[in-house]
């Protein structure tokens, strides 16, 4: 079954769920540490280290986000459908979903595996859409 253009547009919607996924992580450490509610940034200190791993992964999904979005958008606005770009979409999600496991776990050569697989297929949706109106 052919995925239509539309799943670039999902894509966006659940790349944007899945910067929230290791934060979970971390409210549940802060409810073991005791919240303080009139300072939660401060708590960051008092974090077991898998929390503060979780926090780096939430913040680094931030900054994944902000290039895949703008990339998904490309292809959908230039009409990318194809197998290539629907499976960069794909590449990205899966591996923005394993990024803040290994992360948290403390596994750095998988963590870094996804990190760039990641970036490969942003990287891949801007080379598709760029070279359809280029050619």
């Amino acid at each position: 079954m052919m995925m239509s253009s539309g799943f670039l547009l999902v894509s966006i919607v659940i790349g944007a769920v899945l910067i929230y996924l290791p934060f979970l992580v971390v409210g549940y450490a802060r409810f073991q540490v005791g919240y303080d509610i009139s300072a939660p940034r401060a708590m960051f200190d008092k974090l077991p280290p898998y929390a503060k791993r979780a926090a780096w992964a939430h913040q680094n999904s931030f900054e994944a986000f902000a290039l895949f979005a703008p990339a998904a958008l490309m292809a959908y606005v230039t009409g990318q459908a194809s197998q290539v770009a629907i499976g960069a979409a794909i590449v990205y999600l899966v591996s923005r979903t394993l990024y803040p496991i290994f992360y948290i776990l403390d596994v750095p050569l998988l963590r870094s595996l996804m990190f760039g697989l990641g970036g490969l297929g942003t990287f891949t949706l801007f080379v598709v859409s760029c070279r359809s109106v280029l050619m």
